[in-house]
């Protein structure tokens, strides 16, 4: 547990809880203990799915532009590179994650919400990347995980202006997947992600696989990344205990065990 991110389970669930007032910015130290936390979720039986969350107030407002402000190439180069490998981190988890939406996620802050497999936003909440007004452009994955988010005229709209959106207008866009009363934003993200506690963990984690590295080659290249995460899910507990399942009882009844 870190001073500034702590990982919390129940019940399958591994919630990643940011915790440095006021904004949650992304500075170094949260950065580091940002992809330990993520490293742990990942490594434990435990956690069958995840929710980033930054409490009741704001999910995290960027980067930290006290440390920035002065900083010269060298140490950003550095610095960004810390960033992207942290959230590549949470993007590599292996589960289901989603990310709970309140007050404002910016910059840096929105950009570890694209990390996530989806996206849960208080009515209150505000999204955008405003690094444009600063004088540079996103440098955690902005310009790469949004537009394969909405496309690229509407990331391109959303970087170029630096403007900030509505919880509607990110439904609107696809960039959240659903928006609810800002008191409900963590239970509402706890219910999505509980449909997977129980499920076929090496299945799912097979699919978000085959989905997220194919989304980076040519058709041929993920048809080849898909088959070969199908056929090796044929050496899995769960693949005997579904079809078996299905065969005895129908569709929807086996229980499995991540195995």
């Amino acid at each position: 547990m870190g001073e500034f991110v702590r990982l919390e389970v129940a019940d399958g669930i591994g919630t990643i809880r940011l915790d440095r007032p006021k904004v949650n910015a992304l500075n170094d130290q949260l950065t580091a203990e940002l992809a330990a936390a993520a490293q742990q979720a990942e490594a434990s039986d435990e956690v069958r799915a995840v929710i980033i969350y930054g409490g009741e107030r704001v999910f995290a407002g960027g980067a930290d532009i006290n440390d920035m402000a002065e900083a010269d190439y060298a140490a950003m180069t550095a610095r960004s590179g810390r960033l992207q490998a942290a959230l590549d981190v949470v993007a590599g988890i292996g589960k289901p994650v989603v990310a709970a939406i309140t007050g404002f996620a910016l910059g840096g802050g929105l950009e570890l919400a694209l990390a996530a497999d989806f996206r849960v936003a208080g009515a209150g909440a505000r999204l955008g990347q405003p690094e444009i007004l600063l004088g540079v452009i996103p440098g955690a994955g902005g310009t790469q995980r949004l537009p394969r988010l909405v496309g690229p005229a509407r990331a391109k709209d959303i970087v170029f202006t630096g403007r900030m959106l509505t919880a509607a207008d990110a439904l609107q866009i696809g960039l959240v997947d659903r928006v609810v009363p800002d008191a409900e934003v963590y239970s509402a993200a706890l219910d999505l992600v509980q449909r997977y506690a129980n499920g076929p963990a090496l299945a799912l984690r097979a699919a978000k696989r085959a989905i997220d590295y194919g989304l980076g080659v040519d058709l041929a290249t993920g048809l080849e990344i898909e088959r070969v995460q199908f056929a090796a899910l044929f050496g899995t507990q769960d693949q005997r205990t579904g079809m078996r399942s299905f065969l005895e009882h129908g569709p929807g009844q086996a229980t499995f065990t991540g195995r």
